[in-house]
């Protein structure tokens, strides 16, 4: 009997001891975040922006929920002096992959890269106005792309199949007052002709390491881009330790080759490249490429003509001679601007850097 009551006595302490154990584990027991994104890929592009649940809270202050990051290219497109945000959303269980340095990393079916557009201090009374969202999908056939446009109200964005055009007016950081009529591309005809190949394939422009290899601000702290998404499982971790990167073009510390070369990249390459849209022209403006200065055009004679000039891309020391001066000048010759779509106006910085390159030779 008492070996009895003993073994229930022990019993009783090691049920004890069991229930605090499961008491204990439970309150350390911390749940796994979900993001709330919503992408079926049989169903999108969705008819309104708010229906992918990219961003918390009110939709115009563009809060990225759990699962979106947003990341920047260390030189930026220009589009007719437009502020950017820019983000992406990868599934859960898959990564992105390293290609090479100078190419987009490759991503997987479900990735969504999101890109808004919008201007601050906008007239009369001074307020940020939100123009567009595109958002590129990744399917199993490839990207597809949809234009989301914004209403006054600011409170949503619905997908637009055609091109537009809204006016914008704006107050520099100069106090300068500058107007636009601003042009929304359409994703039949637009898009495709930077985001797209000869052959009909479709991809990302600005998510090369070489861009993304730099500082950006997130929210828990200032790190490397790359390291970033690696850490939140968006990128296997086989990049390598050193990157040929691109520089800010607006860095006045860095380089004069540099930053013109990083300039041509951002602006041109997707374009001046093989199976590009001006594949046809001598001139290959990827940051690679651009160690020869040939392949930006200084000294190679133009394969077209522009009245007033002598034939040269680019006459070295000598810009009232170099046609693509002109061409990235001109905002009222419309068959020889460049780039042909994207701006209505002159980049006034950009074009102030190629003159400053042109004259160093």
């Amino acid at each position: 009997m008492f070996f009895v009551k003993l073994n229930r006595v022990i019993w009783i302490v090691l049920f004890t001891i069991s229930l605090g154990s499961c008491s204990s584990s439970n309150e350390e027991y911390v749940a796994v975040p979900q993001t709330p994104v919503n992408i079926d890929l049989a169903l999108v592009p969705y008819q309104k922006l708010s229906e992918y649940h990219f961003f918390e809270g009110e939709l115009k202050n563009l809060s990225p929920v759990y699962g979106v990051l947003p990341y920047r290219p260390a030189s930026e497109l220009f589009t007719d002096y437009a502020l950017k945000k820019r983000f992406v959303f990868i599934p859960k269980g898959v990564k992105a992959s390293y290609n090479g340095a100078e190419n987009s990393l490759n991503f997987p079916i479900g990735t969504a890269l999101i890109k808004t557009f919008f201007y601050a201090n906008t007239l009369p009374n001074l307020t940020t106005r939100i123009i567009e969202t595109r958002i590129m999908i990744r399917r199993a056939n490839g990207w597809i792309f949809a234009e989301y446009v914004w209403n006054d109200d600011q409170t949503e964005a619905y997908l637009q199949t055609q091109g537009s055009q809204t006016a914008i007016s704006w107050k520099d950081e100069n106090n300068i007052i500058k107007q636009i009529n601003y042009k929304i591309p359409s994703p039949v005809v637009d898009c495709k002709r930077c985001h797209g190949a000869i052959n009909g394939s479709r991809f990302p422009i600005g998510l090369k390491p070489q861009n993304l290899n730099y500082s950006f601000p997130y929210s828990d702290g200032e790190k490397n881009q790359l390291t970033k998404f690696i850490e939140v499982g968006f990128l296997e971790d086989n990049v390598p330790s050193t990157i040929e990167s691109v520089v800010d073009y607006n860095d006045v510390s860095k380089p004069l080759n540099l930053r013109v070369r990083s300039y041509f990249d951002a602006n041109c390459s997707h374009c001046h490249t093989d199976q590009g849209e001006a594949d046809v022209f001598d001139l290959r403006f990827a940051y690679t490429k651009t160690i020869d200065p040939q392949e930006m055009g200084v000294g190679v004679p133009a394969q077209h003509f522009v009245p007033g000039y002598n034939g040269r891309i680019v006459q070295p020391n000598n810009v009232g001679q170099s046609i693509l001066y002109y061409r990235v000048n001109t905002q009222t010759d419309t068959y020889y601007m460049m780039p042909p779509l994207g701006r209505t106006i002159t980049h006034k910085e950009g074009v102030q850097l190629i003159e400053q390159w042109i004259n160093s030779f």
